[in-house]
């Protein structure tokens, strides 16, 4: 213990910490009482018990062996780091699926429910002001040192610091401070008493003081670990990373959780590759050429012409839409109120006019996005309740009077010709009202005699959107689409140098008030980095996300997301896009399964804390007729 502070006072190097370490000589004792459990649920009681084997979803007896090839899964194109909690750089894919691990795992089967990993047991105060962790005797990070509660202190501070990735701090600003109480017990005191709260540091990724740390063994500044490869806890490890191009990661035979039982049945290839490809059209040739295994498909029109062939027909690859009962977060094109053009809601409400998505949706893939929290109970539906009201009621001066009626529809025009065409003419008529008119040049012009351009930024080729450029143009707003690399993408993003993007904001078991405090939230949209890239400042969005963190029941939760939902879309800060209610994808037949899917989960990717389940927990069969890949 008193190692542990001497190492944060040289860190920190003021008075406090040094204060700290003089009275580090009598630690204070784990609370050894009443409390301690294996599991914790926001609502309820988990639903498996201390002495429950394994997971429904995975199989216990899945056999080890054989490679699972990857593409990379979000709009990274190559890597140049491997620490995924900055901002400079990206990051490999795969780290915080096959190497970070948390203190606990979220469920694939209950809504919002947590086992230990790291911490064999967990403690929450009644009134949620803290969360104490008590760690497996046998957590071991893979050089062999034990994880030790100054592991997790250290990894705290440094995703909390100032040079991690600003989002990640927003999150983690529920945490007042993080207590080593002995070498195996750290407790977390919250700023906000909330089930939110709680999950968040229970998904804490941790890993060794060691990775990274000068010759004296005190930390380096956290941007600037870069090369050096994870020092961590999971089953896997590096085995090599190809010029940012291709990252492999070999199974360790000596995984120390393999027999836990949020860990059995997991984790069965000894290698998983990833192979990075520019362009998504390539990727599905590769795909088809046998290149890697899992294709995960965004667009609807590729799904329904494009995952077609002879290798179908004869079973060597399966199409499965995958369809879960996750909580879709919201697609849209964000705008960025931060331009005077986008500050008039008649503006906004204009462009939401001018989107066609039945024409755009001929394929019927997708379905339009009509709330916040579409695919769940969460979303507005009808009018208002009575407690819903209560909670809008004092900011009813400055909404949208929408809020107060009907939840939001989207508009639609059937594909029919003679409705979008009545849809336009009321976006021009409420664009005339905002003091935009048509110039004889046939722009749209306002009072300033300024044209009305639109700039969508996109990390991709091909990004154009020719239907609603189409309609746009009609009304005289150009409709430019500037296609950047991601790594300038992402910094344009981080200092909200654009005017309109494409968000996909976060799946969800229950709504995380933390998350969207970070998308919605009035102070991140002064901090760069934040994820409310629409700069929203709304004092009754902030109200109904603190009445969200505050529920104790599930029916304050879903009054209060209701009410939120309302202010979010009839605000009309985006114009939504669409959503799925499953994970469309094709896969090569080579691979055993678990007999039964979670009720959660993602098919390839960790973007959210639901378990990525092929990946993780399915298996190479040869006799499969995938494995023949010619």
């Amino acid at each position: 213990m008193r190692r542990t502070a001497v190492s944060i006072a040289a860190w920190l190097g003021t008075l406090v910490a040094v204060l700290v370490a003089a009275l580090a000589s009598s630690p204070a004792r784990a609370d050894d009482g009443d409390g301690w459990t294996h599991g914790y649920a926001a609502f309820g009681a988990p639903k498996y018990p201390p002495d429950f084997t394994h997971f429904e979803y995975v199989d216990p007896n899945a056999p080890k062996g054989g490679t699972l090839y990857l593409r990379n899964p979000d709009r990274r194109t190559s890597f140049d780091k491997f620490n995924p909690f900055t901002t400079r750089g990206n990051a490999p894919a795969g780290l915080s699926i096959f190497m970070f691990e948390p203190l606990a795992v979220m469920s694939g089967d209950e809504p919002q429910t947590m086992y230990g990993l790291l911490a064999q047991s967990m403690r929450v105060a009644p009134d949620r002001s803290s969360v104490t962790f008590r760690l497996h005797p046998q957590a071991r990070f893979t050089n062999g040192d034990p994880v030790t509660a100054a592991d997790v202190q250290h990894s705290f501070a440094m995703q909390s610091g100032p040079h991690a990735a600003p989002g990640l701090r927003a999150v983690l600003a529920v945490v007042e401070r993080a207590a080593v109480l002995d070498e195996r017990t750290i407790r977390f005191d919250l700023k906000e008493r909330t089930a939110d709260a709680v999950f968040t540091v229970g998904t804490l990724r941790v890993f060794s003081r060691k990775w990274g740390a000068q010759p004296d063994g005190t930390p380096r500044r956290f941007d600037e670990i870069v090369s050096e490869h994870p020092i961590t806890s999971g089953p896997y490890t590096i085995a090599r990373a190809d010029g940012g191009r291709r990252i492999e990661f070999v199974r360790d035979p000596n995984y120390w959780a393999r027999d836990l039982p949020v860990r059995r049945g997991f984790f069965n290839f000894d290698r998983v590759v990833y192979r990075y490809y520019r362009d998504a059209a390539i990727a599905r040739e590769a795909f088809k050429a046998g290149e890697f295994d899992i294709l995960r498909e965004y667009s609807s029109r590729a799904w329904v012409r494009q995952h077609v062939g002879p290798k179908w027909d004869d079973g060597r690859i399966v199409k499965d839409p995958f369809e879960t009962q996750v909580g879709q977060g919201m697609q849209s094109y964000q705008l960025n109120l931060r331009r005077p053009k986008f500050q008039d809601l008649r503006v906004r409400r204009a462009l939401d006019l001018t989107y066609d998505f039945d024409t755009l949706n001929r394929l019927k893939a997708f379905r339009r996005v009509e709330s916040v929290f579409s695919n769940s109970d969460f979303a507005a539906q009808g009018e208002p309740s009575a407690a819903e009201r209560a909670l809008l009621e004092p900011f009813r001066a400055e909404l949208p009077p929408e809020v107060f009626g009907p939840a939001y529809r989207a508009p639609t025009t059937g594909g029919e010709p003679a409705r979008l065409r009545a849809n336009l003419l009321r976006a021009r008529a409420l664009l005339q009202e905002a003091g935009w008119t048509l110039a004889p040049d046939g722009k749209l012009r306002n009072a300033a005699g300024e044209a009305f351009v639109i700039e969508y930024l996109s990390p991709s080729e091909g990004a154009r959107i020719p239907d609603w450029e189409l309609n746009l143009k009609k009304l005289g707003i150009e409709l430019k689409v500037r296609s950047v690399d991601f790594a300038l993408y992402r910094r344009r993003l981080e200092t909200f140098d654009f005017d309109m993007i494409t968000i996909v904001e976060s799946d969800f078991q229950l709504p995380n008030a933390s998350d969207l405090v970070n998308s919605y939230g009035s102070k991140a949209a002064d901090e760069p980095g934040s994820s409310n890239f629409r700069g929203v400042k709304s004092r009754a969005a902030d109200a109904l996300l603190q009445a969200m963190a505050r529920a104790t029941t599930l029916d304050e939760l879903r009054t209060a997301a209701r009410a939120f939902d309302r202010i979010v879309m009839w605000s009309a800060w985006q114009v939504p896009d669409l959503y799925a209610a499953d994970e469309k994808a094709s896969y090569w037949n080579r691979f055993g399964k678990p007999r039964v899917r979670p009720k959660y989960f993602t098919v390839e990717s960790a973007l959210s804390d639901n378990p990525a389940w092929a990946v993780t927990t399915w298996w190479v069969d040869d006799s499969l007729p995938g494995s023949r890949r010619k």
